[in-house]
């Protein structure tokens, strides 16, 4: 099971990479976001808080940290039974920067578990937007 979703940003990957990695912001351009918590560090979890699930804290480990190129967060239950990885590219593009956000589920569990999870395509394009209208104000 995956979810993606892109843009095109009118800013260099180091001008989206700063807007993706202040994630205590979050909240102010990401409609979906309530909040996350946690420090962004290679290695370290941080909790997510969505309004796609009200109260409950997804906890991932923050897997590869690349500036101004990629972001991976990693999630899920012991022993690999349910596994979620969202990705966040960064591409130079012309002068800008293209995008991407892609999000897959797998484990033995995911055929039980699949039917709770939420649609997350409207929580990404609203994500791409967010984060673009955000990047572009900046620079």
């Amino acid at each position: 099971m995956k979810f993606e979703a892109s843009t095109q940003i009118d800013a260099p990957p180091s001008a989206v990479w700063a807007v993706l990695t202040d994630i205590s912001k979050w909240p102010e351009w990401d409609p979906f976001c309530d909040r996350i918590e946690g420090e962004l560090v290679q290695g370290k979890k941080v909790k997510a808080f969505s309004k796609l699930s009200p109260g409950r804290a997804f906890p991932v480990k923050v897997a590869v940290l690349e500036p101004d190129s990629k972001m991976v967060w990693r999630g899920g239950m012991p022993l690999g039974l349910f596994k979620g990885e969202r990705t966040f590219s960064l591409t130079p593009a012309g002068a800008g920067t293209q995008f991407e956000m892609r999000e897959e589920f797998s484990g033995l569990m995911l055929g039980l578990i699949k039917k709770s999870l939420p649609d997350m395509s409207a929580a990404f394009e609203a994500f791409c937007a967010g984060l673009k209208a955000r990047t572009e104000q900046s620079v």
